[in-house]
C-alpha cells in the first residue's frame, strides 16, 4: 500500500489543471459506485486526478488513484486493495483502466457490498460492460460516458476564447446570441476548419504529424489491446479491422454494402455486422440507422461515419471528402447527448424524433427538406443564419 500511496502522491502533483473539461461538471462524484467510461484519449484518467487535486489535500491519505496496469495487480487483487485501503480510513478509492483486469465486475461488486461507506470510481474503455456474468453493476453504478473535446471546449482551450453551453433547441431556434457573441470574438469558419483537423483530443500541441500519429496508435491500441480482449476478436482479423476503417474514411459518407464489404475484407457477412457493432461501441465509428429504437441485433446499418473528424484526417490514406467532414462532425456532436437516427426520404438526421437537419456547405438550400416541420439546414462557411439555415459551427457549443 505504501508504494501506491507514493505514486499517487507523485501523479496528483504533477497533474496539470489548465484543462477541465465541462464534463467534470456534470459527473456525480459522490456516488458510491461511479463508472466514467470513454474512448482512450479523451482524458478520463486526467479527469479524475484533476478532480482529487482539487477536492483533497497533498497526501490526504482518505484517497487513492491506482491504474491496473500497475505491477501491483500481479500478485494483488482489487479486493485486497479494496480491504486494505478501509481499513486505514479510506474513503474513495479511483480505479482506471479497469478493462484491464480480468473479472473486475465480480470483484467491484463484492467491494460494494462488503464495504458501504466506501466511494468507488472506476474509469475504462467505451466498451465497458456493467452487466458480465453474474455480476451485474447496472443497478449499482451511476455511469458517465465522455467523448472528446467539442468545438466550444477547443476554443476555450487552445484559442482562450469562452462561451457557454448552449441546448440544442435554443441553438436551431434562436442562434442568434450564440452568433453574435462568437462573431465579436474570433473568426469561427476559420477556427471551425482547424477544430476539424486537430480540436477533438485534449492533447494537441501544434504539431500535427505528432497529433496525427497520436491518433492512430489510439486507434490500433483500441483494435489491437481492446477489440481482442473485451470483445475477443481474433487477433488474427484485427488487420482486417484496420482495413475496414481505412475504406470507411474513403467514402462521403459510406452507404453500407455489407456484400462489398465482405468481398474486399475477406470477412463473412455476419463477421462484419459483428465488428461493426464491436467498432461502434469502442468509438471507431457511428452506426446509423433509420429507426434506432427498433434495431434489432446483427441488423445492416444504414449510415457509417467514423467517429470524429480528427480520427478521419488522421488514419485516413487519400484526401478525404469534405461532405464527410462534415457530416462526422454533426453526428460526432450531437450523438453526445441526443438520439440520431439517419433520415432516408427528407434530410440527412432526424433529431430526438424531432429535429430534421440538411448538412452542406454554403450554397446548400431547402429542397430536400421542403415542408418538413422542425427542419434546419446546416452549413459551412457562413458567419451567421438566414432563417432556418444556420452556421454548422453552432451545433459544436452543445457541451
Amino acid at each position: 500500500m505504501e508504494s501506491l500511496f507514493e505514486k499517487h502522491d507523485r501523479i496528483i502533483e504533477i497533474t496539470p489543471l489548465e484543462i477541465i473539461r465541462q464534463w467534470a461538471k456534470s459527473i456525480n462524484w459522490d456516488a458510491r459506485l461511479l463508472a466514467i467510461r470513454g474512448p482512450k484519449g479523451v482524458g478520463k484518467s486526467t479527469m479524475m486526478l484533476q478532480y482529487i487535486k482539487q477536492h483533497y489535500e497533498y497526501m490526504d491519505r482518505q484517497v487513492l488513484y491506482v491504474s491496473c496496469d500497475d505491477s501491483y495487480f500481479s500478485n494483488h487483487t482489487i479486493l485486497d486493495l479494496a480491504k486494505q485501503f478501509y481499513l486505514l480510513g479510506g474513503k474513495h478509492l479511483f480505479i482506471d483502466e479497469i478493462h484491464k483486469y480480468d473479472n473486475w465486475s465480480q470483484e467491484i461488486k463484492e467491494i460494494y457490498d462488503f464495504y458501504p461507506t466506501l466511494q468507488v470510481t472506476i474509469s475504462g474503455s467505451s466498451l465497458l460492460h456493467l452487466t458480465e456474468g453474474d455480476a451485474d453493476l447496472s443497478r449499482r453504478c451511476i455511469n458517465h460516458d465522455i467523448q472528446g473535446l467539442s468545438f466550444r471546449e477547443f476554443l476555450h482551450f487552445y484559442k482562450k476564447i469562452e462561451m457557454p453551453v448552449y441546448p440544442l433547441s435554443e441553438v436551431l431556434t434562436n442562434p442568434s446570441p450564440l452568433i453574435k457573441q462568437m462573431n465579436s470574438l474570433g473568426r469561427p469558419v476559420a477556427l471551425f476548419h482547424e477544430y476539424l483537423k486537430y480540436g477533438y483530443y485534449p492533447y494537441y500541441k501544434e504539431n500535427m504529424i505528432d497529433y496525427y500519429q497520436a491518433i492512430q496508435q489510439v486507434v490500433n491500441y483500441i483494435i489491437e489491446n481492446e477489440l481482442t480482449k473485451v470483445c475477443k476478436v481474433e487477433v488474427s482479423n484485427t488487420r482486417k479491422i484496420k482495413a475496414l476503417m481505412t475504406m470507411l474514411c474513403a467514402s462521403e459518407p459510406y452507404e453500407v454494402d455489407i456484400t462489398r464489404m465482405s468481398a474486399q475484407s475477406g470477412l463473412k457477412r455476419e463477421t462484419i455486422l459483428n465488428y461493426l457493432n464491436f467498432m461502434d461501441k469502442a468509438k471507431l465509428i457511428q452506426l446509423l440507422y433509420c429507426d434506432k429504437v427498433n434495431v434489432k441485433r446483427l441488423q445492416k446499418p444504414d449510415k457509417i461515419y467514423i467517429d470524429n473528424p480528427n480520427m478521419l484526417y488522421a488514419w485516413a490514406t487519400t484526401p478525404v471528402k469534405i461532405g464527410n467532414v462534415r457530416e462526422t462532425f454533426v453526428v460526432n456532436q450531437l450523438t453526445a447527448k441526443h438520439n440520431v437516427e439517419y433520415s432516408k426520404t427528407q434530410g440527412d438526421f432526424l433529431v430526438d424524433r424531432k429535429f430534421t437537419i440538411e448538412v452542406g456547405g454554403e450554397d446548400k438550400d431547402f429542397r430536400q427538406i421542403k415542408g418538413v416541420p422542425d427542419s434546419y439546414v446546416l452549413a459551412d462557411n457562413i458567419e451567421t443564419a438566414f432563417g432556418h439555415k444556420l452556421p454548422i459551427w453552432t451545433i459544436g457549443f452543445l457541451y
